[in-house]
């Protein structure tokens, strides 16, 4: 993908760049920056990893002169460490961490004694179920949030090349503290992944029968159940103040949907079971509200898309013939979610589009020969 005219932008600003760690996030770091013409340079413990990233595209792994931005791409546990040994490995350059907690980082920096102004922490919301540079996008940051976290004792002039680094990458750039980072991902990254996990586990010893019933429900809500236990221990680990408390609440939320369940399911009789109805109600209506308030694509404000569902024969090519049809159309299609049924020859492309391209793309299509699922 070709980087952004802002992007390179950025990037021509940005001294020589050296990532430490090349796997999902650390090689996706040197692909984006790479593209957008930055000097990067690679570092990792795995020399396959670092040459495979290398292969890629990613960046150089030796450089001829020292960094002027360091990004330690590395899991929690072995952050802090790498953080100290390149505040003082390069005593001139900008340190940054890209690990998915702060506050824990940083009092394990300030713990070690060292000078912090030129670090700062920073956290890009973005990745992948996959692992390793061989997963890594050079797009995996475009139009995605990147959160910088500079600390009490940040030079502002650190922060502004972090800043510069994230745009470089496409990413859209917003500050907060660490300890309000936390707090937020612990709502919209931590808790739904240990939501996923526990009803991801519920699948776990069901009959087969009873498995391929599932549909893209129970698909959409257990995707992230398959990411890295080790990782996300760690990270759990090192934010487990702020994941508590949201999943207290979810947990008393919970609980009074047992309640209700089991008032109705010993009699489901409206007047033997006052009150239960509408602790159900109102717990969809709340998931309504607070999903309405989840950005659209590229952050944009939440948008409300109509679907165009169109039947697509389970044979090579036939997805992506759709696919070429509807850009031939001069359609944009903002979301694309594939929906197979149980042990048919066919499935079924839900097509997002903006509401006014859903009567012409319907029309078009049908034209085309295709079958429309109403």
């Amino acid at each position: 993908m070709t980087a952004s005219t802002e992007a390179k932008g950025a990037a021509s600003a940005l001294p020589p760049v050296h990532v430490i760690g090349t796997g999902l996030i650390g090689a996706s770091i040197g692909l984006a920056l790479t593209a957008a013409g930055a000097d990067v340079t690679l570092e990792d413990q795995s020399e396959t990893s670092v040459s495979l990233a290398r292969d890629l595209g990613a960046g150089r792994i030796t450089g001829d002169v020292a960094p002027g931005v360091v990004v330690v791409a590395a899991p929690p546990d072995v952050t802090p460490r790498l953080v100290v040994a390149a505040l003082q490995r390069w005593p001139e350059a900008v340190v940054t961490d890209v690990a998915s907690v702060k506050q824990v980082i940083l009092a394990d920096l300030v713990r070690a004694g060292v000078a912090i102004e030129r670090y700062v922490g920073s956290h890009p919301m973005a990745g992948r179920e996959r692992s390793g540079a061989i997963s890594a996008r050079a797009d995996l940051f475009e139009g995605r949030a990147w959160v910088l976290c500079p600390h009490a004792g940040s030079d502002p002039a650190a922060t502004q090349v972090v800043s510069r680094l994230a745009r470089a990458t496409g990413a859209a750039v917003t500050t907060l503290s660490p300890a309000d980072h936390d707090a937020a991902v612990a709502a919209v990254s931590h808790a739904p992944q240990v939501a996923a996990s526990l009803v991801a586990a519920r699948l776990e010893h069901l009959s087969e029968q009873a498995v391929g019933l599932a549909g893209q429900g129970v698909r959409d809500v257990t995707r992230i159940a398959a990411s890295d236990p080790g990782l996300w221990t760690q990270i759990l680990s090192g934010n487990a103040g702020a994941v508590a408390q949201v999943l207290r609440a979810m947990s008393q939320d919970l609980v009074g949907i047992v309640e209700a369940l089991e008032a109705l399911s010993t009699d489901p009789h409206v007047a033997d079971a006052p009150g239960a109805r509408a602790v159900l109600a109102r717990s969809i209506a709340d998931g309504n509200a607070g999903h309405a308030r989840i950005p659209g694509k590229h952050g944009a404000p939440p948008a409300a898309y109509a679907v165009v569902r169109v039947v697509v024969d389970d044979r090579p090519g036939e997805v992506a013939r759709l696919l070429t049809e509807i850009g031939e159309e001069g359609v944009n299609m903002e979301d694309l979610r594939l929906d197979h049924g149980l042990g048919l020859p066919f499935g079924v492309a839900e097509i997002s589009v903006l509401p006014a391209a859903a009567g012409p793309l319907t029309e078009a299509l049908q034209t085309r020969g295709w079958q429309i699922h109403s």
